[in-house]
């Protein structure tokens, strides 16, 4: 499958209603002109993904797609900029994993993140959201590093700062089908604690551990979730103040509306770091979403082993994917206030996320672009050990850090 046809049918889907009249038809192209065998996810068929003409989304709901053009779309069609059907996405598999002979911050160590810190360089002053699963902000290790929202009253039931969230106080859930699953899933704390845990309470070493994480979750305890809600969760995350979001996730369809929301991100100035998926494939060759999407202001993110290679596991691709990160036997927060190896992707792009807020706090000057070069321009690249990835090499933040000083005055 060519995937570049793949990425202009979605252009063409972004641009098509501007380049038509509009009509209730052209602002919802049901079936769109994306290559179906490349789109995947369940269609929620009274769910549907708005964006409107200002940039901003919103998930609305109806018996089925003509009743919401004739009562919605219709009567306010000069306001929407396109429609999607809602779709259910899928967490990326991670697996928990058993402690072996291995130092457990060896990633850190790999990536070069004590030579930052050892230069007063901690992500002080930079905002990342989690845009993943239930954050345990209770976590010794996890609460010092949440982003409070000031503008809320926590638990009084009031939408305080009037964002349209009630008692968002250390962030936001996006979940519409939380399922049936009460056990908080890990994959969510697992993965802040990468980004940001803080040492001084256990025995986790973020990346950038005076980084501020931002919780917004819109994946269930089952680890399913949709479309609509990353979206939602992602306009909230910059809604805050975010300069990162983390998206340890893939496996979703295709459509027009999650390019959209990553084209707002973009113009925000917002650095989001993507998981590249674990079913070991070229994503060059067979694409995931939002992997494959390569914009500007985005990092793709493979899985490098503990002896610093790809692992058997990590998807890969020359052009799409654009660096490895640590992502086998990672040690990290959990909920009730414990520890726990997990490895995939979803582990990898966290070290990224962390390596980027180390890099922005240096220079808080700098652009997501410049951020995204510094990383991608400063790894490092092995003889008999280069990753299928776009740089073929893993992640040096201390590396970064140099490069960033030299790029941004």
């Amino acid at each position: 499958m060519d995937v570049q046809k793949i990425l202009s049918a979605v252009a063409c889907v972004f641009v098509f209603a501007a380049c038509s009249q509009k009509s209730a038809e052209t602002v919802f192209p049901e079936n769109g002109a994306l290559d179906s065998s490349a789109c995947r996810g369940q269609a929620l068929e009274n769910k549907f993904i708005v964006q409107w003409e200002d940039g901003s989304f919103t998930t609305e709901t109806a018996a089925n797609a003509e009743e919401f053009k004739e009562k919605f779309i219709k009567p306010q069609l000069e306001n929407i900029k396109h429609v999607d059907y809602d779709r259910v996405i899928q967490l990326q598999r991670s697996s928990e994993v058993s402690a072996t002979a291995f130092t457990d911050s060896w990633g850190q160590q790999r990536i070069g993140a004590p030579a930052v810190w050892s230069q007063g360089v901690y992500g002080q002053g930079v905002k990342v959201a989690v845009v993943d699963a239930y954050v345990d902000v209770s976590h010794p290790q996890l609460l010092p590093r949440i982003a409070v929202n000031t503008g809320e009253i926590p638990n009084n039931g009031i939408d305080d700062d009037k964002n349209g969230i009630v008692d968002d106080y250390y962030g936001a859930a996006f979940v519409s089908q939380p399922g049936n699953n009460q056990t908080p899933s890990s994959h969510g704390s697992h993965v802040a604690g990468v980004i940001a845990a803080d040492s001084r309470y256990g025995s986790i070493e973020g990346v950038a551990p005076q980084a501020q994480i931002i919780p917004a979750q819109f994946i269930a305890n089952d680890g399913g979730g949709s479309l609509g809600d990353a979206v939602l969760a992602m306009q909230y995350s910059a809604s805050r103040g975010a300069k990162i979001i983390n998206a340890s996730w893939g496996g979703a369809p295709c459509v027009a509306s999650l390019r959209n929301a990553f084209v707002e991100l973009e113009k925000k100035g917002i650095l989001v770091v993507v998981a590249a998926g674990n079913d070991g494939r070229d994503v060059d060759v067979y694409p995931e979403f939002p992997a494959s999407f390569n914009m500007a202001n985005q990092i793709t993110v493979a899985a490098a082993s503990v002896s610093d290679f790809m692992t058997s596991w990590s998807n890969s691709g020359f052009s799409l994917v654009h660096v490895a990160a640590p992502g086998e036997r990672i040690l990290s927060t959990v909920p009730g206030g414990s520890t726990a190896y997990m490895e995939g992707t979803s582990m990898a792009a966290p070290f990224v996320s962390g390596a980027a807020a180390l890099v922005w706090s240096a220079k808080p000057t700098a652009t997501a672009v410049q951020v995204k070069e510094a990383i991608l321009k400063s790894v490092d690249v092995s003889s008999g050990h280069e990753f299928k990835v776009n740089t073929r090499g893993r992640i040096n933040v201390e590396k970064a850090l140099q490069y960033i000083q030299q790029l941004v005055p």
